[in-house]
C-alpha cells in the first residue's frame, strides 16, 4: 500500500481567513493536498483572526496541515511571486468580498492566463453576481436569510440560530466537494475552472426538506422545537433522571415503542392510529408517551428501546460525547503536536478510506505566521539576499 495520502499530489494557494473558506481547505489539507496560506502583513502580526486568537483552539482546529507564508499583495513584487505559485498551483481558494480579487488583479481569469489548468474556489455570502453580490456576508446572516432560523427553536419563541456557524461550515465544503469535481473533470478536458458558492446558497441547501415543502408542497415549515417536523413520534421525551431523544415515526416503530414502554393501548387509540393522526394530535400523544418515560432512568431507556429496534440515545454535552466509549472507537479526535502548545487534539474527518491511507493523526499543526515564507521562496529560486531584500521592503 502506498502511504501517500489521497491528494497528496494536489497543490493549494490558500488566501481565506475567517471561517467558511478554511473549512474548504482544511477539507483538503487533510487528505494530503500541499497548502500555502498566503498571509497578509497586517493580518500576521495581529496576533489574531475573526476565529480567535492563533494559539486559541477554533484557529488551531480551522488551520492544522498548512505552511503558511506573509506576502504582500498589494505590492506588485508580491503579487509577482503570487503568480509564480500559482503558475505550478493546482487549486487556489479565496473567500474575499467578491470585488476584491479583482481590484488585487488575483481573481480567476488573472490566474488562468497564467495557468490554464487552474481550479479557482471562491466562497461569498450571497454569491459572485446579484443585487446583493457586495454585501458583507456571516453565517448568522445566512442563518436568517436561508431560513433556517425560522424552523428553528420553540414554536412560538422567535427565530433561534443553530449552535454552530453551519452556513460557514456548509458552504466550505461544498466548495472543498466542487473542487474535487472539477480536479476530477480537469482529467478529462485538461482544463482548470472557477467553482464557487456562497453562504446563502449552502444553508438552502442544508435546508433540504424543508425548502422542498414549500417548492413542491407550497407549505411553509414552522418552528417544532424538538419535535420532527413530520415524522411524529420523534422528539425529546423526559425520563427519571433527564431526558433521552426517541425516533419512532411510521406503524412498525411506533408499535415497537409502544410495546417496550409497556403502553400496547397506543397502538390502537383513534387519536394516534396512524401518521396523519399521530402528527395532528403530537401533544397529546408526546405527553402520553412522557408518562412512561418518566418511570426509568435515561440509561434505561436507552438500552430497553435500542434493544427493542427503536432509536433512541441520550442527550449529551459536548465533553459527554467526545468521551463516549463509541465515539472514543471512531477515533474522530486526532492528535497534533503543537510546538508552543504541546500535545492538542483536534476534530478529524468523519469519512474513512478503507484501502487509502487516513489522515490518522495530523501532519502539522496550525503555522506560525510566516512560519514557511524562507522555504517557500527558496523553492520559487530566491536566494538569501533576494528574501532579505523582500522582508526590508516589507513585502514579505
Amino acid at each position: 500500500m502506498s502511504l501517500r495520502l489521497p491528494l497528496s499530489d494536489v497543490s493549494v494557494l490558500d488566501l481565506t481567513r475567517a471561517r467558511s473558506g478554511p473549512t474548504a481547505v482544511r477539507q483538503l489539507a487533510d487528505w494530503g493536498a500541499e497548502v500555502i496560506a498566503i498571509e497578509a502583513p497586517a493580518e500576521a502580526t495581529s496576533g489574531e483572526d475573526a476565529t480567535g486568537t492563533r494559539h486559541g483552539f477554533d484557529f488551531q482546529n480551522l488551520h492544522r496541515n498548512k505552511r503558511s507564508i506573509v506576502l504582500d499583495l498589494r505590492a506588485e513584487e508580491g503579487k509577482a511571486i503570487f503568480f509564480k505559485l500559482a503558475q505550478r498551483a493546482d487549486v487556489v481558494v479565496e473567500n474575499y468580498r467578491p470585488d476584491v480579487k479583482h481590484r488585487l488583479g488575483i481573481d480567476y481569469e488573472a490566474v488562468r492566463t497564467m495557468n490554464p489548468r487552474i481550479i479557482y474556489g471562491s466562497i461569498s455570502g450571497f454569491g459572485q453576481s446579484g443585487p446583493y453580490r457586495d454585501r458583507p456576508g456571516y453565517d448568522q446572516i445566512a442563518q436568517g436569510m436561508g431560513g433556517l432560523m425560522s424552523v428553528t427553536g420553540l414554536p412560538g419563541q422567535g427565530p433561534v440560530r443553530v449552535g454552530v456557524p453551519i452556513a460557514d461550515l456548509t458552504a466550505g465544503m461544498y466548495l472543498a466537494q466542487g473542487i474535487l469535481v472539477a480536479l476530477y473533470e480537469r482529467e478529462r478536458s485538461g482544463e482548470g475552472q472557477w467553482v464557487h458558492t456562497s453562504l446563502l446558497e449552502a444553508q438552502i441547501a442544508m435546508l433540504d426538506f424543508q425548502a422542498a415543502r414549500w417548492l413542491i408542497a407550497h407549505q411553509v415549515p414552522e418552528q417544532a422545537g424538538n419535535d420532527h417536523p413530520t415524522g411524529i413520534p420523534t422528539g425529546v421525551f423526559p425520563t427519571a433522571d433527564g431526558h433521552i431523544n426517541i425516533a419512532a415515526s411510521g406503524p412498525v416503530m411506533f408499535r415497537r415503542l409502544c410495546a417496550a414502554l409497556g403502553a400496547p393501548e397506543l397502538v390502537e387509540h383513534p387519536d394516534y392510529r396512524d401518521g396523519a393522526s399521530r402528527s395532528r394530535n403530537r401533544v397529546a400523544l408526546n405527553a402520553a408517551l412522557a408518562a412512561y418515560t418518566r418511570q426509568r432512568t435515561s440509561a434505561a431507556w436507552v438500552q430497553v428501546l435500542n434493544e427493542a429496534g427503536v432509536a433512541s440515545g441520550p442527550i449529551y454535552s459536548v465533553d459527554q460525547t467526545l468521551t463516549d466509549p463509541q465515539v472514543l472507537h471512531l477515533g474522530i479526535a486526532r492528535p497534533v503536536d503543537h510546538p508552543v502548545l504541546g500535545a492538542l487534539q483536534v476534530v478529524g474527518q468523519p469519512v474513512h478510506l478503507e484501502r487509502t491511507p487516513q489522515p490518522a493523526q495530523m501532519r502539522r499543526p496550525a503555522p506560525a505566521p510566516g512560519e514557511h515564507t524562507e522555504e517557500v521562496l527558496a523553492s520559487l529560486g530566491y536566494d538569501a539576499g533576494a528574501i532579505a531584500a523582500l522582508r526590508s521592503r516589507r513585502i514579505i
